[in-house]
């Protein structure tokens, strides 16, 4: 024994605590701001004042298929972190167990048997009976003695995971939140289009009929009929794809919402919707502590250390005892007699030898994991940051974005008027006409997307801040 315990522990350190998480270094702010105030605290229901976006969300997280799976994944986790608990208790059976030996007559227990019996002592029910019975009801028990720490950090794994899945189960509800408001909006942003679609297909319609008339008249030639009626089919085909874009966003929406294709029930237009007054997103290590990924990806690291923790304790020699005691005897007749009652116990310290090769491997795997861990912690860290400042960004270039098309499509409109004007007095051509006709739908069509793009950016930003997993 001595000298596989020397071998066992010379080729390994023993590591009672596992590699402590390190601390990442993260930016001081996001645009010079300190102020810790931030949206990613505000629940969603505060944040999203529309009431048919709060139900929709409300449906989504009870209704939501994957969801429901995160919540199995816990369940899993949970199970697994009871199996290491038990790891750490002795395993008690109860045993009933009956058997029968012929000995044979030139065996140690054959010869040894023979003997016995020949004895003066030995008579009535001492007599050993050839074949020999052996009746056993009792308890078996084994017990792996924790010596170096191994199954205390197989639990502590287990646990560190249980707190991973409940983070994976917060970070589905921090997306699945958003994605409910980015089709919301998006419906609305459709909604838009097709109304300004429509209301321009009405004045092409009526152009067509300008133009009918000024070429009965002999002014313009059937040509510029055929133009203002292109540009009329043109505009039809528009709202034939945008009402199966709807359809299509409905549809999407309502799979999250884990349920059959239906109409969504939408609220005020997007025109009406308000952004809020002030968007806060607080400091870049508060994001560390809020957002579901950032924590999942801290604690697989925490868990992959103690994994490593534990490869390295395989290496080194385990004390089991395997105690019993019951009733053991070779006549059923004197089972039951308090001298049938058998005790024993049995020690064992077991080092590894000729499989090393395995266990090396074993962890040079968790090392490798571990580091793996180590980097998607590092990543979710850089990629939360910068998807922070993206959506900061974005909700102040869109706003100013959105005032330059306002003031563009109140220009473009008075331009059309001005060019129908002159069209009925022979001062602008037809083409003319057109061309400012096709501007100001562009432009409108432009702003209700810049205006969808802002919603979408403060959306974006509420979930890189981890929001909505209250």
């Amino acid at each position: 024994m001595s000298v596989v315990l020397a071998g066992s522990l010379g080729g390994c350190r023993i590591m009672h605590n596992p590699a402590p998480t390190p601390t990442m270094t993260v930016p001081t702010s996001y645009a010079g701001s300190q102020d810790s105030a931030s949206i990613g605290d505000r629940p969603y229901r505060a944040l999203f004042a529309d009431p048919n976006l709060v139900a929709l969300i409300d449906t989504a997280l009870a209704r939501n298929p994957d969801l429901r799976i995160a919540l199995q994944r816990i369940e899993v986790a949970r199970a697994n972190f009871g199996i290491t608990q038990g790891a750490l208790l002795p395993q008690v059976d109860a045993v009933v167990s009956a058997g029968v030996d012929r000995y044979a007559r030139y065996t140690l227990n054959g010869v040894g048997n023979f003997d016995t019996n020949l004895s003066e002592n030995i008579t009535g029910p001492n007599v050993i009976p050839n074949p020999t019975p052996d009746y056993f009801v009792g308890f078996r028990a084994s017990w792996e003695l924790d010596i170096w720490g191994k199954l205390r950090n197989q639990r502590r794994a287990a646990y560190t995971r249980v707190l991973a899945s409940q983070e994976g189960r917060n970070l589905i509800i921090t997306n699945l939140a958003a994605d409910v408001a980015r089709f919301y909006y998006t419906l609305l942003a459709l909604d838009a289009e097709l109304e300004i679609i429509r209301e321009n297909e009405a004045l092409q319609q009526r152009a067509v009929e300008l133009v009918e008339v000024q070429k009965a008249a002999g002014r313009v030639t059937e040509l510029a009929v055929q133009q203002f009626r292109a540009q009329l089919l043109n505009t039809r085909s528009l709202e034939g794809r945008v009402r199966q874009d709807i359809v299509r966003t409905e549809n999407q929406l309502n799979a999250l919402l884990g349920r059959y294709p239906q109409p969504i029930t939408r609220g005020e237009s997007l025109e009406k919707q308000q952004l809020p007054p002030v968007v806060a997103a607080g400091i870049p290590s508060q994001l560390v502590r809020r957002r579901p990924d950032i924590r999942q990806a801290e604690r697989e690291l925490e868990a992959a250390n103690v994994d490593v923790a534990v490869a390295q304790a395989q290496f080194l020699p385990s004390l089991n005892l395997t105690p019993y005691a019951g009733l053991n005897a070779f006549r059923a007749s004197v089972l039951v007699n308090p001298q049938s009652l058998a005790l024993g116990v049995l020690g064992s310290l077991t080092a590894p030898v000729f499989n090393r090769r395995y266990l090396k491997g074993n962890l040079r795997a968790a090392e490798a994991q571990s580091r793996e861990a180590y980097y998607g912690y590092q990543r979710a860290i850089l990629t939360g940051v910068s998807e922070v400042v993206t959506s900061l960004k974005g909700l102040e270039n869109f706003r100013n974005v959105a005032d330059l098309q306002t003031q563009e499509v109140t220009v473009l409109r008075q331009a059309a008027r001005t060019s129908d004007d002159l069209f009925g007095t022979g001062y602008a051509t037809y083409l003319e006409v057109i061309t400012a006709q096709r501007s100001v739908l562009d432009a409108e069509l432009s702003l209700i997307n810049t205006k969808q793009a802002q919603f979408l950016s403060l959306i974006d930003l509420y979930r890189a801040l981890g929001g909505g997993w209250q």
